[in-house]
């Protein structure tokens, strides 16, 4: 395939168009949605991103038997926009890529059940297909560069060839990541090439810049994955409001009209994005890239060199772009939310535009918050305006607002605040224990492994937002810890936890971090019977690296709590000094199975009897 002009190209979009990118819109100006894209996109980029498309659904086929698929597709729009009323030219995006996918021969032998979905009809057959992608999924290799010596040398030859496999590479692996963003890593990527095909040590100077853009990769998949779980499980309502919150703190100057806009465009992007129309979210996402940098000053003084750079680098320059300062002189919200007597006449007029307006104020004014304590708050006042208005004496029962909105906000600094001084005090090592501690009670079911994969993803939230200054701190551990939240939310619909989970889960969007945080032990739970052969005392916690033997030691603890999770901190202090003393004494002796199976066998037996198990 010919990628020529993929990653440099720039679309010249008209900054006439509206914000409004909704589909209903669209399809009733163009006759052939598929014409009006490839006319938009130009041929280069289009055969990206319908490469790109194919790939995140069918993600174990080869470059080479997608790149037909993309033929076909591009054949067909090239046909369309030489005569809009040709045959299929009328289809719907979607249908199109779809009818395409359920044509390929084989498809059950390869996807499975994936094949039934053929036989539903629209939009039904497209959600059906998404549930089918896989994340991360292990039958697809990372991306493997060419070697060292020849890869500057493919580069000049084949640039086409090497970007192409690149960015099918990242699609697979990541079928919930965006076609602007895999378009912009593709960028990433080639100025990487640039710059190190100069250098005399190649190969160090590639690895260097790999690590930064895999790392980059993973975060966007990640949040990627996060708006689409968001906007899928709440709703239009909760993910506006929650992106009216970050841009409203981002962009703390902006009129609220332009920023409302901004939100509903935003959100009908993302609409496409997350169902894998990945042509329209290409087009749509540049024409609204395009329509904010023609008034960038309306917006942030931060984003000028964001809006001069080419088209697939703008939109993430835009995003990663520092908060603007905020306005001096902003009035209390106090005398206009609490102390005015019309409060609940414009509460009642106009309850969203009141509320949104509100978080729009509450916003601007605390750029060290998360959109979730924000969403509180915002959720709080709501429900004390909801009660208040129906009283004879609105104003006296909402004059202590400010006092109870104050409550929630002090919970999650104090939520915080414990944490960060646990870490920075123990470090990293005593954090994890504790988590496992904490979160094992409180969901005894999940496995073992996936238990210390969530202990090691919030030790490594607290590792990286702790060490922030304080006006920053809350919103990375919060925006952070939702993202683990969101995750262990979407395992708990096909593999149920608990009744306590379901239940946060259920929960609403700014609610389920102080719902984990406030859960208990699993009352309900029934531990299996003690088992000592999930005690494996031998010569490797003496010889194996520190790492190893420190996960033996945490997988231990978290097997001990699973047997009762009502263990007090003296129990679990008690066995763990225990099993200290048997690996100091054990790893002296000459012969160290011998010891181990002797003091090992006593540990149990004391274990069990700290713990009261029969």
């Amino acid at each position: 395939m010919k990628w020529l002009t993929l990653i440099s190209c720039v679309l010249l979009l008209s900054s006439a168009r509206s914000w409004n990118v909704q589909r209903a819109a669209r399809s009733a100006e163009h006759k052939s949605e598929i014409a009006h894209r490839y006319n938009d996109l130009k041929e280069e980029t289009f055969k990206a991103v319908t490469m790109i498309t194919f790939a995140q659904y069918l993600q174990k086929c080869s470059y080479e038997g997608l790149s037909k698929l993309v033929r076909d597709v591009v054949d067909l729009a090239q046909k369309c926009a030489a005569n809009e009323d040709g045959p299929d030219c009328g289809k719907s995006l979607p249908a199109i890529f779809l009818d395409e996918i359920c044509q390929v021969e084989q498809l059950r032998d390869s996807y499975g059940a994936m094949a039934d979905c053929c036989a539903k009809a629209d939009p039904e057959r497209n959600e059906c297909f998404l549930s089918f992608k896989v994340p991360q999924p292990d039958f697809v290799q990372p991306y493997e560069r060419p070697a060292t010596d020849v890869i500057c040398k493919e580069y000049q030859d084949n640039r086409v060839s090497l970007l192409g496999h690149f960015i099918y590479s990242v699609a697979r692996r990541n079928p919930f990541m965006y076609a602007p963003a895999i378009l912009g890593l593709a960028a990433d990527y080639e100025h990487a090439l640039q710059s190190c095909c100069q250098e005399s040590d190649v190969g160090t100077c590639l690895d260097t810049k790999a690590v930064a853009i895999k790392e980059r990769a993973k975060k966007i998949s990640l949040m990627h994955q996060y708006d689409c779980g968001i906007l899928k499980q709440f709703g239009d309502r909760t993910f506006q409001a929650n992106k009216l919150a970050r841009l409203s703190q981002k962009y703390p100057k902006a009129p609220f009209p332009e920023l409302v806009k901004l939100v509903h465009a935003m959100t009908d992007v993302s609409k496409e994005c997350c169902a894998g129309d990945m042509v329209e979210c290409m087009d749509d996402r540049a024409e609204l890239t395009e329509k904010f940098c023609s008034k960038h000053e309306v917006f942030s003084s931060k984003v000028k060199p964001c809006c001069e750079k080419p088209t697939v680098e703008r939109s993430r320059c835009i995003i990663e772009a520092e908060f603007d300062d905020k306005p001096e002189g902003l009035p209390s919200l106090v005398e206009r939310y609490i102390h005015d007597k019309e409060v609940c006449k414009k509460f009642e007029a106009g309850h969203d535009e009141f509320l949104s307006e509100f978080v729009y104020e509450y916003s601007r004014r605390h750029p060290e918050f998360s959109t979730q304590l924000i969403l509180r708050v915002a959720k709080g006042y709501e429900t004390l305006l909801e009660k208040c208005c129906k009283t004879d004496n609105p104003a006296e029962c909402y004059s202590n607002a400010e006092e109870e909105l104050t409550k929630l906000i002090k919970e999650t600094q104090d939520v915080v605040k414990t944490n960060c001084e646990l870490l920075n005090t123990h470090g990293e090592k005593d954090f994890l224990k504790a988590l496992l501690i904490r979160y094992t009670k409180k969901m005894p079911q999940v496995s073992t492994d996936t238990l210390l994969e969530v202990g090691k993803k919030m030790t490594t939230i607290g590792t990286k937002c702790c060490q922030l200054p304080e006006d920053k701190r809350l919103s990375c551990s919060e925006g952070y810890l939702s993202i683990v939240i969101q995750d262990m939310c979407r395992r708990q619909e096909t593999s149920p936890i608990n009744e306590n989970v379901s239940h946060c889960c259920r929960e609403s969007y700014a609610s389920r971090r102080p719902c984990f945080t406030a859960m208990g032990v699993d009352t309900k739970y029934v531990p299996p019977p003690f088992n000592p052969e999930m005690f494996n005392f031998d010569d490797k916690l003496c010889s194996a690296p520190p790492a190893e033997r420190e996960l033996g030691q945490m997988k231990l603890l978290v097997n001990l709590i699973k047997r009762k999770p009502q263990m007090t901190e003296e129990q679990i202090k008690t066995i763990g000094d225990g099993f200290t003393a048997m690996v100091d004494k054990c790893c002296k002796q000459a012969n160290i199975e011998t010891c181990f199976g002797e003091e090992g066998a006593n540990l149990i037996v004391q274990s069990r009897a700290t713990l009261g198990i029969g």
